[in-house]
């Protein structure tokens, strides 16, 4: 499961945990902090858990920067990570910081819950659908920004795409991953949500694949549709086999809830995440949710279609975007050169 669940001795409460960390993916440091709490509080919120009681930072600093560079980036990830915390009704209350030769940054969230504070991952039965919150993309968009000053690299994708296009997919992929799946949490449990996860490291089709597994009936995961961020799903067509996006097996960073639901209700999840992401505060993501996929009865497996439809999901803030979708995002922290 993304977060164990561990029976205490005292009034039929649980302990919920879960713990992860990466290395820096975005430039933006004050925002990697954010990225990186809001990817450990996603495990609590793929079990509908919208409260954490407690968190933990760990902490990394490269022993390869120089004291004038780990003096400013460091602060500037630590109040990343703190705000988002801040923004999910919880604290950071210690951790641990260590010199490495490479920068880490991650932590641990706990919650003391009720039974009925939380979903267990297994209840998925035929006829739900499956709705994921976030589009997909996000590895591609860092990697064809860092291409635009490598030429052999950028020559490759150049047809079907202008560093424009590649810039503003990656502040929307950036914005994505520090966007917490906190509303999400919340809206399965009104929504009779019968079983989550987020995507992240395996791709779509790895966590389908390992929650369809973790079902108590005989079901399997059909996903007929693929929200991308714009412009990704063809820069991967023209990368061959490097990302495989389309094929599901992209890492994700941070990624949305891929939660399944009863028919009745998927739209309702659907049209009230994207009311609420496109409100004030926080970091709303630009769209909402989208109807994925089916639970039919199988081998608890999941498997995506031939020709899944590709939904282009536009950059907030970019002429196709509702514009409402960007006014809530705020600045990343001033440029460090």
């Amino acid at each position: 499961m993304d977060s164990c669940v561990i029976p205490l001795r005292h009034g039929g409460l649980s302990l919920v945990q879960t713990t992860d960390f990466f290395y820096p993916l975005v430039e933006d440091p004050y925002m990697m902090g954010r990225i990186a709490c809001a990817n450990v509080l996603s495990d609590l919120y793929a079990m509908g858990i919208t409260e954490c009681d407690n968190m933990l930072m760990l902490l990394s600093v490269s022993q390869k920067m120089n004291d004038k560079d780990r003096e400013r980036v460091t602060p500037l990830m630590i109040r990343g990570f703190r705000d988002a915390a801040e923004e999910g009704g919880t604290s950071v209350t210690g951790g641990q910081t260590v010199i490495n030769p490479w920068i880490i940054i991650g932590g641990v969230a706990s919650v003391v819950c009720q039974p009925n504070e939380f979903i267990m991952p297994d209840g998925a039965v035929p006829g739900d659908v499956l709705v994921l919150t976030k589009p997909l993309g996000t590895r591609v968009a860092v990697n064809a920004c860092l291409w635009i000053d490598q030429p052999e690299k950028w020559n490759r994708i150049k047809l079907v795409v202008t560093k424009e296009e590649v810039k503003e997919a990656y502040q929307e992929a950036m914005f994505s991953m520090a966007t917490l799946n906190r509303t999400a949490a919340g809206l399965m449990h009104k929504f009779q949500a019968h079983a989550a996860t987020d995507v992240t490291g395996f791709g779509l089709l790895g966590h389908a694949n390992n929650l369809a597994a973790q079902q108590r009936n005989e079901v399997a995961f059909v996903i007929h549709n693929l929200p991308i961020i714009a412009k990704m799903a063809a820069i991967s067509k023209a990368c061959g086999n490097l990302f495989n996006l389309l094929q599901g097996t992209s890492a994700e960073t941070s990624g949305g809830l891929l939660v399944c639901l009863p028919r009745e209700q998927a739209a309702k999840f659907c049209s009230e995440m994207k009311s609420q992401s496109s409100g004030a505060g926080g970091l709303g993501v630009a769209g909402g949710a989208w109807i994925i996929g089916i639970v039919e009865k199988g081998d608890r497996r999941a498997r995506i279609i031939d020709k899944p439809r590709i939904i282009e999901v536009p950059p907030r803030g970019s002429q196709a975007a509702n514009p409402d979708n960007s006014s809530s995002s705020p600045a990343p922290s001033p440029n460090l050169s």
